[in-house]
C-alpha cells in the first residue's frame, strides 16, 4: 500500500500471491521430505512394531508442525521485507 493509505497496485498484489504460493510449496516440500526422513524407515523396513508406530507417528506429528513454520516464515520475512519506507520486490 502506498504511503496514504491508497489501494494495492497491481504488481504488489502479484508479489503476495507469487509469494504465497512460494510459502506452500516449499512448505509441503519441506514436510514430505521430512516426513520420508522420519517415517520412511517405518514404512520401508520390517521394524519391530513399536519402534514402526512410534517413528509414523512422530512423523505425522512433525511434518504439519515444519510445513506451519515453514509457511509463516516465508511470509513473515515478505512482510519485513515490503515494510513502507523500504524497496519491496523489483525495486
Amino acid at each position: 500500500m502506498d504511503a496514504h493509505g491508497g489501494r494495492r497496485s497491481q504488481a504488489e498484489r502479484d508479489a503476495v500471491t507469487v509469494e504465497i504460493g512460494y510459502a506452500l510449496v516449499s512448505a509441503a516440500f519441506a514436510a514430505a521430505v521430512l516426513f520420508g526422513a522420519v517415517a520412511g524407515p517405518a514404512l520401508l523396513f520390517d521394524l519391530p512394531h513399536l519402534l514402526s508406530t512410534v517413528l509414523f507417528r512422530l512423523g505425522l506429528v512433525v511434518a504439519p508442525l515444519v510445513f506451519m513454520a515453514r509457511v509463516i516464515s516465508v511470509l513473515l520475512r515478505f512482510r519485513w521485507q515490503v515494510r513502507p519506507g523500504r524497496p519491496g520486490p523489483g525495486s
